[in-house]
């Protein structure tokens, strides 16, 4: 099994603002499947993605990634946890405002030991064209597909996808689902998708729905639908 969550719990605050998001998470994920996590606002879906990607430090479970523990690591192996295995794509883009397309992307190419083609990446993402313009030159499905090329260009082994399509309207959302399984078919990466919408769940491998911190459901979808073909987005 690629990832492992065992009795994830993760608090925030003391006293009388004390909260506990997630009450003893128990999940996995095969290598190569895409996985959406949906929830409504407050169930832990978030806090968990961020968990799994070491932006925020669990209190207490088992978390592991190819069979490694990534709960109770320090800073440097977090960090290079980070850099080696995940990309991150975020729902309002996180671009960095003075740098051109291929800058963005660049910047994260650096981190990698075994890259991405740039050039292949943006031709796969139709970004050849935008690549010298800046983030406030392109619509925001070119922010997003550009936001994708930048976790993408590091090779990762594992997308973490926080909203993805949240800020977009329905016929961009469809063409960003597109193209995330595009990637995945392309190169095997295993995807896990925090979403609040509910059709895309349709074109997955694997479906868990979370509420008031805890799994309620965790299925495989035995009738996926492509993504071009997905309604109400």
């Amino acid at each position: 099994m690629y990832l492992e969550v065992k009795g994830l719990k993760k608090s925030y605050g003391e006293g009388g603002s004390y909260i506990q998001v997630l009450k003893g998470i128990d999940l996995s994920v095969e290598k190569g499947l895409m996985c959406v996590i949906q929830g409504t606002s407050g169930s832990g879906k978030s806090t968990m993605l961020n968990c799994i990607g070491g932006l925020d430090t669990a209190d207490s479970g088992s978390i592991k990634i190819a069979g490694k523990e990534i709960v109770g690591l320090k800073n440097n192996a977090l960090s290079e946890y980070r850099r080696e295995s995940l990309g991150f794509i975020f729902q309002f883009y996180n671009l960095v405002p003075n740098l051109t397309v291929r800058e963005n992307i660049r910047v994260c190419e650096y981190l990698s030991e075994d890259p991405m083609d740039i050039d292949e990446l943006l031709e796969v993402l139709g970004l050849t064209e935008h690549q010298n313009k800046f983030p406030s030159q392109l619509s925001g499905g070119q922010q997003q597909r550009c936001a994708i090329a930048r976790a993408l260009i590091k090779n990762p082994k594992l997308l973490l996808c926080d909203e993805p399509t949240g800020a977009l309207d329905s016929k961009t959302s469809k063409d960003i689902l597109i193209l995330l399984e595009k990637v995945n078919k392309e190169f095997g990466t295993t995807m896990l998708i925090v979403t609040h919408n509910n059709a895309i769940k349709n074109m997955v491998d694997q479906v868990i729905i979370m509420k008031d911190g805890e799994i309620r459901k965790n299925y495989m979808n035995e009738e996926k639908v492509p993504a071009a073909e997905l309604e109400d987005l």
